[in-house]
């Protein structure tokens, strides 16, 4: 089976198939910083956890004795930090605590290291969404570039 090359010159057809391509470049070259970026921000954040020498509570319901370097450790001590806050508090938040009980302070240190840990939480999973869509636009890419070599290939 022979094939042909069609000969688009300068017609809009031949423009377009150009312009596929480049599109499918261009979303290449995205989706390679894209997925870049993904990967960096996911090391960053673990890096970060890691210093700050966070072990997690022994017990908790998972990851007992680990480092916190990980979106599930840090929800694991995430909820062992409530469940401390309203052991100490008998039950209470921090809004049901009246404002003069000294227990109020400590339950608002819980709340704000919850806070901390649930934002790692966060950033680890936009880094992982970051890094997915760069490989879904790598992926889209090169269908791109290859439908426009097809195209232009009778």
């Amino acid at each position: 089976m022979t094939s042909t090359v069609r000969t688009t010159g300068g017609t809009t057809e031949g423009r377009g198939l150009r312009g596929v391509a480049v599109i499918g470049l261009l979303l290449i070259v995205f989706g390679a910083i894209l997925a870049v970026a993904g990967v960096v921000t996911w090391v960053t954040v673990a890096n970060q956890l890691s210093a700050e020498n966070i072990t997690v509570s022994k017990d908790a319901a998972q990851f007992a004795g680990a480092t916190v370097d990980t979106p599930w450790e840090a929800y694991a001590q995430a909820e062992v930090i409530q469940k401390h806050a309203l052991e100490a508090s008998g039950g209470k938040t921090y809004a049901e605590l009246d404002q003069t009980d000294p227990k109020r302070t400590t339950v608002m240190t819980a709340s704000f290291l919850r806070a901390s840990l649930f934002t790692s939480v966060v950033a680890f999973g936009v880094a992982l969404m970051a890094a997915a869509l760069g490989v879904g636009f790598i992926l889209v890419g090169f269908a791109l570039r290859r439908v426009a070599r097809r195209a232009d290939v009778v």
